[in-house]
């Protein structure tokens, strides 16, 4: 078996008594200690349609984050990451909580601040994160970092919360601390995320509906280009902004129109002279990535995993054509995946600009996907590519 082949489990008796052991070498001995982990997430279409509320097809996965923590009385949070074992954040539950340095702690404090504007009553905690999600990698290592310190402090306080709720708190976190203008895709994947199963969420009402991916037909593999491109800085924002314009061109004509999910392909090509050419593109992205997305679920319930695939590269072509958010590192990972025998689709996910693809491989073609592609993309780029395999998880839990 391939080395870089499946994201490998520590046996969980081990991964207790060896976090637990590294807390209590931190933080002291005694009291009762607490672990919970939050899953990453992949999206396997449905990009950039969750602030049109659209539809996306996300399902989590086994790299994940975890934290121990043991309560305290005197309202004080004590924080350490194992990425940055020199930095102990500090704050108190009891007093007002602003965002600070360093800036990878705006999401501690941020879930804190509004589980207690919510009207939870927290205690305080002694707590240390680890993680083997890839920082950047576009996986969702920040909303598995608000959920699982969300999940921790609600632990902690003997509270327990509906999973949605956690994900929109979490997203409020999100938005206010860390000021990133996230859509609720990933914190809600990573709260109620389903073993075995991928989510249709709808981001408009947010229902939930799951579809079973059985691991015996179809497996999951995420390479990481490990690169990330600055550029991507003000992008996100701009995109939402095209699209925000679209809409507004949409509901001068049919005020009904609340975002792109409610325009019509037809009504997109019978404007197009009127349109902005950057703006059409937009729209026409997220318009017809809609459709792919529910297309794409209903094909999987079938086990119609060529027609899944099909469409899993016209979205990307779409975000490379269309959205502009590819790059040439994610672009040929695409080519690649797709010239091995036994993958049915392949596509970048995440916000883009570097990050990961992710593609449906039949079983026994995994590790030769695996070593081929390893191969190609270190012979072209020169970067050694990350490459996991991955089932379907379960959402946030708490393990003792």
């Amino acid at each position: 078996m391939h080395a870089s082949l499946t994201f490998i489990h520590m046996p969980l008796p081990e991964k207790l008594s060896s976090l637990q052991l590294k807390f209590t070498s931190l933080f002291g001995s005694g009291g009762k200690i607490h672990m919970v982990r939050a899953p990453g997430r992949v999206n396997l279409i449905g990009e950039h349609t969750d602030y049109n509320d659209g539809f996306v097809f996300p399902m989590a996965i086994a790299p994940e984050v975890t934290i121990v923590c043991r309560a305290r009385d005197d309202g004080k949070v004590r924080f350490i990451s194992t990425v940055f074992p020199d930095q102990t954040v500090e704050f108190s539950v009891n007093q007002k909580i602003a965002p600070g340095e360093p800036k990878w702690a705006n999401y501690i404090r941020g879930v804190a601040a509004e589980l207690i504007g919510a009207g939870v009553p927290l205690a305080g905690m002694d707590a240390m994160l680890s993680n083997t999600l890839p920082v950047g990698g576009g996986l969702s290592s920040s909303a598995a970092i608000l959920v699982a310190t969300g999940l921790s402090l609600l632990t902690l306080s003997g509270t327990t919360m509906d999973p949605s709720r956690l994900a929109l708190i979490a997203q409020k976190a999100e938005h206010e601390f860390a000021g990133v203008p996230s859509g609720i895709m990933d914190q809600t994947i990573v709260a109620s995320g389903r073993a075995g199963h991928v989510m249709l969420l709808d981001c408009r009402d947010l229902s939930k509906h799951y579809v079973p991916l059985d691991k015996r037909e179809i497996n999951v593999a995420v390479v990481n280009s490990m690169v990330k491109h600055e550029l991507s800085g003000g992008e996100y924002g701009e995109r939402r902004k095209q699209c925000e314009q679209g809409v507004a061109f949409f509901q001068k004509h049919d005020p009904s129109i609340k975002a792109l999910r409610d325009v019509k392909m037809s009504q997109l090509e019978a404007a197009k002279s009127a349109l902005d050419p950057i703006v059409y593109r937009r729209c026409r992205h997220v318009i017809g990535e809609n459709a792919r997305t529910s297309e794409a679920a209903a094909d999987l319930g079938k086990r119609h995993y060529e027609e899944v695939g099909e469409k899993m590269v016209a979205s990307h072509n779409s975000l490379r054509d269309d959205y502009q958010v590819s790059c040439a590192e994610l672009d040929y990972l695409v080519e690649a995946a797709m010239e091995v025998k036994g993958v049915y689709g392949a596509r970048m996910t995440g916000g883009g600009f570097g990050g990961c693809i992710v593609a449906l491989v039949q079983p026994r073609a995994v590790e030769h996907f695996t070593s081929t592609v390893e191969a190609s993309y270190k012979k072209q780029f020169g970067i050694h590519p990350g490459i996991f395999v991955t089932d379907a998880m379960g959402g946030a839990s708490v393990l003792a």
